[in-house]
């Protein structure tokens, strides 16, 4: 028996922490942490439950590990294997036969992770000439992305140096519970020095429990309470004046702009008491260094993202917290090769980039929007990434696939994502999918979006293909490593995916690396970095420069920042261009309880209340890791929280069953409380039950206590697009019929 100790790296989350596989002839028998390699820190892993997956994960019963075509009705739940071959060939034909009947835009595609490559799917997009990869970047990452480019002209990171950061903001974000890795260590030892820590959440997190200053925030009052913070700072004069007066534009405008958002009005507004508003500030303008981390929280108020992200990037500016040491600095350009040029985004032809569903409505998300930043950032030599930042809009690609207007799409690849749960208005996404002509997934499981589809292609996952991760290509930085072994059975890497496919259908040449790990290789190289070497030290990453405003430029003079005024614009020149407002305005939250509905919930015993969604609970992940025993033995149900104090006033206990409803549908949820805001709900995301037989009719039990039959995909913001998984309302009332899974 032949056995090697092999480097590899899990793929549970965005971290993709290093491990050595013992390998006994072609199979892992064993993983423990690799201490040598990023994140270099065993006591990370001994925090993490789902690590422990991996080595399960590779023989586990409900994997799929052979090619299936559906045979029978959709859903029906029955299929036939078949080869590769005979499933790549026919997945070609009837692309080919849909793109000459309809147009290469007819086909549509979606992609999730962290355990997925992004730009090969998003390459086989642009050669196969269609502008429809379906996101949900509006309501996770591209906000930030944006804002922060139009107003720095790059994105930026919090820079935490201990002894240095003398204040730290952690804006709408839970990293015990959506990171609990690194970050989340080094924020409990922040806690424990001098520094100040402000937390603002609705929810008293772990975080929020070490916090000098805990900001209970009403959802969807943020931009009021980012633009209340520098009324303060402005008004008791806590503004680093040299660095605005050298390096920002529309500074007198802001401060206008902001008279009006007094620390009482703002009080008001966001459900908070004035002194704290105060104090919040102080801390944020009188630190030496400052940083600030805002997460999901923000980015899925829908109308408000775009103003509070904007806002967000003035508190940094105005007191000088930019690209200095301990606050937030300038992301480098990447020196390997970009992911924009792994995309291919300019083999995407001008004619299909004018057929992008989004033009006519969010004019930042989309090629239009994407190509005249485009032209900002390259001053510098930076591009950002293209598909994501221009992905369609999920409501505009339904609206296609249900009346084929402004042109029928109808196929769909979803690539490591379960839409039926993830994607907002769940039973309007089940029928525009039911209704497709073609719809191929790559899975590893039997998820109820798998469960629907054509052809399910088993993909490798962690420790069975390699991995560089590159923070969304916008930083400097990669980590990963090598695939420990070959994939099992039949699955394979979707990066062999997209090439075989792409292969068949005249993309030969664009697919000059046969592997994955190839491609990695080729993309370090520019950086002159060898793919060996980068598996022994697990990351790549260059220490960033400070100031770089302030460097030569070609002309010899100061460079200043990648903006149309070459200064950080706290009154954008550029959103005016695309109709958008010169400084961040807050919008009204959306509501979906119409009067009749909350007329017939109060006369039901029931309550009209404010609803956050999406909050992440460990160890699962959206819709993923509910297949775990371990886990469901820890948190067994779907949960709807509330405080003590609200639960007392409307006459509820923890362990009632409770419905939620909106307009749109409702979902059934076990009754819990939890230290937060009172009249307010928070209602667990992503419930299925992958135990169950799948597909028709329960299809994991999606229809009883998943939130997104309630919520809406129609788009809020303006410039972005971004819908709402916070700040919504909901009608909540007790009933007493057990749920299903009760029963089993």
């Amino acid at each position: 028996m032949a056995t090697e100790t092999r480097r590899t790296n899990c793929h549970y989350c965005g971290y993709c922490c290093a491990f050595l596989a013992t390998v006994e002839d072609g199979r892992v028998t064993d993983l423990v942490p690799d201490t040598t390699r990023y994140p270099y820190d065993e006591r990370i892993l001994a925090g993490c439950r789902r690590w422990r997956m991996n080595l399960d994960a590779l023989d586990g019963d409900d994997r799929v590990n052979y090619p299936l075509r559906r045979v029978g009705a959709r859903g029906g739940n029955q299929w036939e294997r078949v080869s590769w071959d005979e499933a790549l060939d026919d997945i070609a034909a009837r692309l080919g036969a849909l793109a000459e009947e309809h147009g290469p835009e007819t086909l549509a595609s979606a992609i999730g992770g962290p355990h997925a490559s992004y730009w090969p799917l998003h390459r086989f997009m642009n050669l196969f000439g269609s502008p429809n990869n379906m996101g949900i970047g509006q309501i996770c990452w591209n906000p930030r992305i944006w804002m922060d480019a139009l107003t720095f002209g790059w994105t930026v990171e919090a820079d935490i140096v201990p002894g240095v950061t003398d204040c730290l903001f952690i804006w709408g974000t839970n990293p015990a519970e959506s990171d609990n890795s690194a970050f989340w260590r080094s924020l409990i030892q922040f806690s424990k020095t001098e520094a100040a820590l402000v937390v603002i959440d609705p929810r008293r997190t772990r975080i929020a429990a070490l916090a000098d200053v805990w900001l209970p925030i009403r959802p969807g009052t943020d931009c009021t309470l980012a633009l209340g913070l520098l009324h303060v700072i402005i008004g008791e004069d806590l503004v680093d004046r040299a660095f605005v007066d050298s390096w920002c534009h529309g500074f007198d405008e802001l401060a206008e702009h902001v008279l009006p958002y007094t620390p009482d009005f703002v009080a008001q507004a966001c459900g908070l008491a004035a002194e704290d508003i105060v104090r919040a500030a102080r801390l944020f303008g009188q630190a030496r260094a400052a940083a600030l981390v805002s997460g999901r929280g923000v980015d899925q108020v829908g109308a408000s993202v775009a103003p509070t992200h904007r806002a967000i990037c003035s508190l940094r500016a105005v007191t000088g917290n930019v690209d200095k040491p301990g606050t937030c600095v300038l992301a480098e350009g990447a020196d390997f090769v970009s992911e924009m040029e792994l995309e291919m985004t300019d083999a995407l032809a001008p004619e299909q980039r004018a057929r992008c569903l989004n033009t006519h409505l969010t004019p930042l998300q989309c090629y239009d929007g994407y190509e005249r930043v485009r032209t900002l950032t390259e001053k510098l030599g930076r591009t950002l990434p293209a598909r994501y930042l221009t992905s369609a809009h999920p409501d505009l690609v339904l609206h296609a696939m249900e009346t084929g207007e402004p042109y029928p799409v109808r196929a769909l690849i979803v690539n490591a994502t379960n839409p039926l749960l993830t994607y907002a208005d769940t039973h309007r996404v089940f029928e525009a999918f039911m209704g497709l002509d073609l719809l191929v997934v790559l899975e590893y499981y039997m998820t109820p979006t798998a469960s629907i589809a054509d052809y399910v292609l088993p993909i490798a996952a962690a420790v069975e293909r390699p991995i560089l991760q590159v923070h969304g290509g916008v930083a400097n930085i990669g980590y990963g490593g090598p695939a420990a072994v070959d994939p099992y059975y039949e699955r394979r890497c979707d990066y062999e995916v997209f090439r075989e496919l792409g292969k068949r259908l005249g993309q030969g040449d664009a697919w000059p690396e046969s592997t994955l790990a190839e491609a990695f290789a080729m993309q370090l190289a520019r950086a002159g970095l060898d793919w060996d070497l980068f598996c022994e030290l697990g990351i790549y990453c260059q220490q960033p420069a400070f100031a770089k405003h302030e460097l030569p430029g070609l002309d010899g003079r100061p460079q200043g920042f990648a903006t149309t005024t070459g200064k950080i614009e706290l009154a954008s020149e550029f959103l005016p261009l695309l109709g958008g407002p010169r400084l961040p305005e807050p919008a009204v939250p959306v509501t979906l309880c119409s009067e009749g509905l909350r007329a017939q919930a109060e006369q039901e015993g029931g309550s009209w209340l404010p609803m956050i969604t999406g909050s992440r609970k460990q160890p699962y992940n959206a819709s993923m890791y509910f297949n775990n025993p371990a886990f469901r033995a820890k948190s067994p149900y779907p949960v709807v929280e509330v405080s003590e104090a609200t639960a007392v006033r409307l006459g509820l206990a923890a362990g009632d069953r409770v419905e939620i409803a909106t307009d749109n549908g409702s979902a059934r949820f076990i009754l819990g409380t939890a230290p937060m805001r009172d009249d307010l709900v928070n209602v667990d995301y992503g419930w299925w039950h992958p135990e169950w037989e799948p597909g028709s009719p329960d299809f994991g039990g999606m229809w009883e206590s998943n939130v997104n039959c309630l919520t809406s995909c129609a788009p809020g913001e303006p410039m972005i697009g971004t819908w709402s998984y916070n700040a919504i309302d909901c009608v909540l009332r007790k009933v007493n019929e057990p749920l299903s899974w009760e029963n089993v």
